[in-house]
């Protein structure tokens, strides 16, 4: 509903929305600033700049109607598997993958784009399928094969992180789509069982992230060292925190990657319980936001996309705060909004972007209905 005096089109945005992920990025900005010793560079101002560049790419997705993407995905998931086999060739190497392609002031990180691409297909896919055909063996390998190309190649960079969460947003859209939950169920425990054979077949250094994981005092100066001292430095931080510009694991960097996968452990040390809380109900208001236009959606196409972008969200934020607190392998994957990085932040915002332009048909739908 329009607030008296204040125009429809802007009382009309998705202001919850839009102020979560503005205190997010916010908080994140005080937060690079602090970790770069009260400098507005070199993650802070960038950090900043980068938000409302993106904001303005969101406000432009969310102006197109959300058919056109689904037009023109098959085109746009052939092209990013395109540059993902580029990278494989040429590609930089950072963070021990090489998962970027250098256009000179630009990185670019196509496995980022492949996530709500990926979505856009998957709900393309399901939503042209008649109902009876849903229980068929045909609804799931398509759909797997759609999800496994991407996931093979980008794990051959190698970044398990993204291929992760590829997968779970995948699979989350299959089972919004109303695939049978028995599938689910005998997917999980084939996977848990074939555990033990792939683990030979991992990368060193993976195999060294998962065994740290179960116990990271055995290595504590080694492989344990990431864990160890981001656990550290939340617990340090108490309820209130060690204060803005006080943290000692930061500041003396002890805490590493303290600018992008560990940035909750730098911003739990100075403003504590309280300050992870504030983070939680950001990304909680996001996450409740994307899931009401996903309910919202009378079009199947517009619900299952809306419920895929929304996991991808939320599976950003669940496997970073589970690797920084020791409940996961530390597999590479940012805070959204928050961690530094132009590539994760890009993805969330086209994400925000997409769910955007979802809601504003819904508002659309709802309006001619009442014959406004």
């Amino acid at each position: 509903m329009a607030l008296p005096l204040v125009p429809r089109a802007i009382a009309s945005q998705p202001w919850a929305a839009l102020l979560s992920a503005g205190f997010l990025a916010g908080f994140g900005f005080i937060t690079l600033y602090s970790a770069a010793g009260g400098s507005l560079l070199p993650w802070a101002l960038p950090h900043a700049m980068r938000f409302a560049v993106f904001l303005g790419l969101a406000f432009a997705i969310s102006y197109v109607r959300p058919t056109w993407f689904r037009d023109v995905v098959p085109y746009a998931y052939v092209g990013v598997m395109v540059l993902l086999v580029v990278v494989l060739a040429v590609g930089v190497v950072g963070g021990g993958a090489r998962s970027w392609l250098d256009f000179g002031p630009i990185r670019l990180q196509p496995s980022e784009l492949m996530k709500p691409i990926l979505v856009i297909a998957l709900a393309t896919f399901y939503s042209t399928m008649p109902p009876r055909h849903i229980q068929t063996f045909g609804a799931i390998w398509p759909a797997g094969l759609m999800i496994g190309i991407p996931v093979v190649v980008i794990l051959l960079q190698p970044d398990l992180g993204t291929s992760l969460l590829l997968t779970f947003s995948g699979i989350t859209t299959m089972f919004l789509a109303g695939l049978p939950l028995k599938w689910f169920i005998g997917g999980g425990l084939a996977v848990g069982v074939s555990v033990p054979a792939i683990f030979p077949f991992l990368m060193p250094h993976q195999q060294q992230r998962i065994l740290i994981l179960l116990d990271p005092t055995q290595d504590p100066l080694g492989a344990g060292y990431h864990i160890t001292q981001s656990t550290i430095a939340i617990g340090s931080g108490g309820i209130t925190g060690q204060g803005f510009l006080n943290g000692t694991q930061s500041h003396l960097n002890f805490l590493p990657e303290q600018h992008t996968d560990f940035i909750f452990s730098a911003m739990a040390e100075e403003w504590g319980l309280l300050g992870g809380i504030a983070v939680l109900i950001g990304l909680g208001v996001l996450l409740r936001w994307g899931t009401r236009v996903a309910m919202d959606s009378k079009g199947r196409y517009e619900m299952l996309a809306a419920g895929g972008l929304t996991s991808i969200i939320f599976f950003y934020a669940a496997i970073n705060l589970m690797m920084v607190m020791g409940l996961a392998p530390v597999v590479g994957i940012p805070l959204p909004l928050l961690s530094y990085g132009g590539s994760a932040m890009m993805t969330v915002m086209i994400c925000l972007g997409l769910l955007m332009g979802i809601d504003r048909q819904n508002r659309r739908d709802r309006d001619r209905r009442r014959g406004l």
